[in-house]
């Protein structure tokens, strides 16, 4: 098998670092940056990343725990920095770190984190493909990547319940 999980990549070889200007019309009433439009930034930056991870083609396949921890008020930077933080047969975890700053002071602030779930699709993709597994160097990849296999078994639990539910949601609209 040519592919097998002998091959190791540090975090830092995908990581993906993204920063951009909240600019008004990217605000809702309250001022600050749309949830959705912060959600299409992580989309954006762990796609990125998981490129930069296998080379294939990755499709998204889920968005867990997106958790918003601070508003980002227009003005603001938001910086996003991924990388992967552990990888299965054909899927991989990704961690997304937003930081917001306030660029007249250079006050820095957590502002939201996420874990995103892609997959390597594609009809040239070898049957022994297996994405390489990651090798953690920093504290803060070390702290992440430990908790990957319990995050992986929680996924795969909730996808469980998920089919379960789905199966009674009726398509017709009332």
């Amino acid at each position: 098998m040519q592919n097998e999980k002998k091959s190791k990549k540090f975090c830092r070889d995908s990581r993906t670092v993204q920063t951009h200007l909240v600019f008004p019309q990217d605000t809702n009433s309250h001022n600050t940056l749309y949830g959705g439009k912060l959600m299409s930034y992580i989309d954006s930056c762990a796609a990125i990343t998981a490129l930069r991870h296998t080379k294939k083609t990755v499709v998204t396949a889920s968005t867990d725990r997106l958790n918003f921890l601070a508003p980002i008020p227009s003005n603001h930077a938001l910086t996003l920095e991924a990388f992967v933080t552990g990888t299965g047969k054909k899927s991989m975890e990704i961690f997304v770190k937003v930081t917001g700053e306030d660029l007249f002071n250079n006050q820095r602030y957590l502002a939201a984190t996420c874990f995103t779930t892609f997959v390597v699709v594609g009809d040239d993709l070898p049957s022994d493909y297996v994405i390489p597994e990651i090798k953690p160097e920093t504290r803060e990849e070390k702290l992440i990547a430990q908790n990957y296999q319990e995050r992986k078994n929680n996924r795969l639990r909730d996808l469980t319940l998920e089919k379960e539910f789905l199966s009674d949601i009726s398509l017709t609209s009332y």
